[in-house]
């Protein structure tokens, strides 16, 4: 039998050098990492010296760190697969993209999901292991639409950005809430210049029993309900990419970074991620890594593969971000004198809000899989804690965590999805033969 052993770890959010001597936790939580063969890691952060200028818009903090922290994660921790494409991968514009790209390059670090055009952005990295090939597919749904990637002409150079997911998003309400809508759209006059533009003959008009209002699509119907869908060009793209992954490889993996969640509950993945994830494996994807939401999602054995819907956090230390621009000062009210560190203190209220003093956003899990000629036979999860407790300047490392409660939250967020863990001596086990 051939096997080849997977880890995979959630967001890193890194803006610390690791310390010299590491820190309590860090060699036992390395040594799991280095048993195995692949050993994935979420790259949340852009690695330059403010090479790009910052964005108008942001992934929420403007992310940068030294590229020096990517030392630490390929010698330190001991990764050697990453994925690029988040919502913060153009905090930093094209330039902090590229510069990011080149750092990672220049260590020798594959990495999938960003890149100078479109094809580069959405094409596989390979790595090779003793006993396997492994593709993986970067690909992001949470970010502005300046950051995505653009295809090449043969007479014009495409742009930078990232591997994009993008989706539909329509409202579907009873004919009550349908004509009110239609009623405050006429009084208004919204839709004045899409009208305009169909009279014209340069929209289609609207199919029967949709609106237009404000920009969101709605549609009459019996029910009232959300439905989203991705789009169906970047679907493609990426489902062709996974085939062609499966001819030069003997796994592909698929990377999926996602914010967005369904109704008003946000462990719950969006309807057009489950579309995603279920037609990437249909496509000969053995698993998807989800990360975003900064909190666990549930897991779901779907055919043959695994769809991760987010492993949460592995590192996350935003508020010791050396530098933000002006924009990250002006949208809180601050005078330009006003230092990192107020900022920091003025934006989570002295540590009462924010992500800070939330739970969930402090424990996670690595997930280990271990594959067999060609399939996924056992998951293993492995929970960590990222020591919500410690002050800011030391909390965010990750370290293994013995203690039940966070396997038996995410077998509770697994269980719709008829997945069952076994839980034993701290471990979590997900048998698939």
């Amino acid at each position: 039998m051939n096997t080849t052993t997977f880890i995979a770890t959630g967001d890193t959010f890194m803006t610390r050098r690791l310390p010299e001597a590491g820190y309590p936790g860090f060699e036992t939580l390395c040594e799991l990492i280095a048993r195995h063969d692949v050993r994935f890691n979420n790259l949340e952060i852009t690695t330059h010296r403010s090479e790009g200028y910052p964005a108008a818009f942001s992934g929420g903090t403007w992310a940068m760190a030294d590229p020096e922290i990517l030392d630490d994660l390929k010698d330190g921790f001991g990764f050697n697969l990453y994925n690029t494409a988040n919502n913060h991968s153009h905090d930093y514009s094209h330039g902090g993209l590229l510069a990011t790209c080149a750092n990672l390059t220049s260590r020798g670090m594959l990495y999938a999901g960003t890149g100078a055009n479109l094809a580069e952005a959405s094409a596989p990295a390979y790595l090779d292991t003793p006993n396997a090939r492994v593709a993986m597919i970067g690909i992001c749904s949470t970010f502005h639409p300046s950051g995505a990637a653009g295809n090449q002409r043969i007479d014009m150079q495409g742009r930078p950005g990232l591997n994009p997911l993008r989706y539909t998003t329509t409202y579907h309400v009873t004919d009550e809430y349908f004509s009110t809508l239609e009623a405050i759209a006429d009084a208004t006059k919204m839709n004045a210049e899409q009208l305009k533009s169909i009279r014209n003959g340069y929209s289609p008009p609207l199919p029967e029993g949709r609106l237009n209002f404000g920009g969101l699509s709605f549609k009459r119907d019996s029910v009232n309900a959300l439905h989203t869908e991705p789009k169906a060009a970047d679907l493609e793209r990426t489902l062709a990419g996974i085939r062609e992954a499966r001819r030069q490889a003997d796994y592909v993996l698929v990377s999926l970074h996602a914010h967005e969640f369904a109704g008003e509950d946000d462990t719950i993945p969006a309807e057009f991620m489950v579309t995603f994830c279920r037609a990437c494996i249909d496509a000969g994807a053995h698993a998807v890594l989800g990360h975003g939401p900064h909190a666990l999602r549930g897991i779901e054995i779907y055919g043959d593969g695994v769809i991760f819907y987010s492993l949460g956090n592995f590192i996350f230390q935003t508020e010791t971000v050396a530098l933000q621009p002006a924009d990250a000062f002006e949208n809180h009210g601050l005078p330009q004198s006003t230092t990192i560190g107020a900022y920091m203190d003025n934006r989570s209220q002295n540590g009462t809000r924010g992500y800070g003093v939330q739970p969930e956003i402090w424990h996670a899990v690595m997930a280990g899989f271990t594959a067999t000629d060609g399939k996924i036979t056992q998951v293993q999860l492995y929970p960590i804690t990222l020591d919500m407790e410690l002050p800011r300047s030391r909390k965010g490392w990750p370290r293994l965590l013995e203690d039940n409660a966070v396997l038996e939250r995410l077998a509770e967020l697994s269980a719709p999805y008829g997945t069952r863990l076994r839980i034993e001596q701290g471990v979590a086990y997900i048998d698939l033969e």
